[in-house]
């Protein structure tokens, strides 16, 4: 795909947009949903509860990961109208470990590494349409990440 100066222009646009959100809530709200202790809370903080599995959400995560500190994770979807892709590792302290918010023309694929403290689920939520669906994986971790 070539940049063309309506493509730049499209973007540049939205780009000013996003300046215009009031960024005080917003960041109350991602405080709320990175401090959550638990899963279920975390779900409830981005308003996701009552996710339901789904194969058109692809989550790569390796079965056994040597050192916690650095797990390397991939999350694809594809849903349309993807809003929001969430990283949950279920027994961290704080459980959302990442969240990106789709904007369109963005292709919903993510790569991070991840810390982990010990042997968890590790799930990927994805809102699209106005429903969250999930995907989920066990890491089993030989070192932790998280201080252990």
């Amino acid at each position: 795909m070539s940049l063309t100066r309506r493509s730049m222009l499209k973007r540049i646009v939205a780009g000013s947009a996003v300046a215009l959100v009031p960024f005080s809530a917003f960041a109350e709200w991602m405080e709320a949903a990175f401090k959550a202790d638990s899963y279920q809370s975390g779900l409830a903080a981005i308003g996701a509860e009552g996710a339901t599995p789904s194969d058109k959400v692809k989550l790569k995560a390796p079965e056994i990961a040597e050192n916690g500190a650095v797990v390397p994770i991939q999350v694809s979807s594809s849903l349309d109208n993807v809003e929001s892709i969430s990283l949950f590792v279920e027994k961290n302290p704080t459980p959302l470990t990442a969240q990106f918010k789709m904007f369109p023309g963005l292709k919903p694929d993510f790569k991070i590494r991840a810390r982990m403290g010990e042997t968890s689920k590790v799930i990927a939520v994805v809102k699209a349409g106005g429903k969250s669906f999930t995907a989920e994986s066990e890491v089993k971790v030989t070192i932790g990440g998280c201080g252990g």
